[in-house]
């Protein structure tokens, strides 16, 4: 009689355990990334990652010495691509377009993850994520605004003057503020105000 109890190699999670290489260590990113955007910096630890990667804390350990070190990594491979600019044919329209992309983006689960570690950490550890915040999320949003914005002194809307670095700041400065400080979650309208009431008088020509 064949038993129908499973083997050793069909029980749940004992093919997990096996994974090896950048698909291991895709499970291990992805599961800190959901611990992140759900217990957030205090919470997550090394052994919370392994289990829910369903594999051993070794595994973790050996390929990332510390838990800044993974958090780097995960963030650095999780955040997603911003694409390329709108044209829409109007600076506020394309300015919205834009607005709601960083918006979404922010409130992804890499985006939940990269807010929780911008609240939580100290200056020092903070310090350790400045390079992946600032090249996986604020240079890929200014350069949509400055393409954006470089169509509207094109198209004559726009004054010359307005491609300095001072007036490029201006959005992602505003969502990131008003995101960490008063935990805003930028709904449409208040895009739309922000960009009516503060964008467009900036750049009129």
């Amino acid at each position: 009689m064949t038993s129908s109890r499973p083997t050793a190699a069909a029980r749940p999670g004992s093919v997990s355990l096996r994974r090896r290489g950048p698909v291991l260590e895709r499970a291990i990113l992805d599961a800190a990334l959901e611990q992140l955007s759900t217990v957030g910096w205090g919470g997550l630890t090394m052994e919370g990652v392994a289990a829910g990667a369903r594999t051993g804390k070794a595994a973790v350990y050996r390929r990332w010495p510390s838990k800044a070190d993974l958090v780097a990594d995960a963030l650095r491979a999780g955040l997603p691509e911003l694409e390329d600019a709108p044209d829409h044919g109007g600076i506020r329209e394309d300015l919205y377009d834009v607005c709601r992309r960083v918006r979404d983006a922010m409130l992804s689960e890499p985006g939940l993850a990269l807010r929780s570690v911008l609240h939580q950490c100290d200056v020092n550890t903070a310090e350790r994520f400045q390079a992946v915040i600032v090249g996986g999320m604020i240079e890929p949003s200014i350069a949509l605004f400055r393409e954006v914005i470089s169509r509207g002194v094109a198209r004559g809307e726009v004054r010359g003057d307005a491609m300095s670095g001072m007036v490029l700041d201006v959005i992602p400065a505003m969502m990131m503020y008003r995101s960490k400080v008063c935990g805003s979650e930028w709904p449409d309208d208040e895009i739309a105000q922000m960009i009516d009431q503060v964008m467009v008088p900036i750049f009129r020509a």
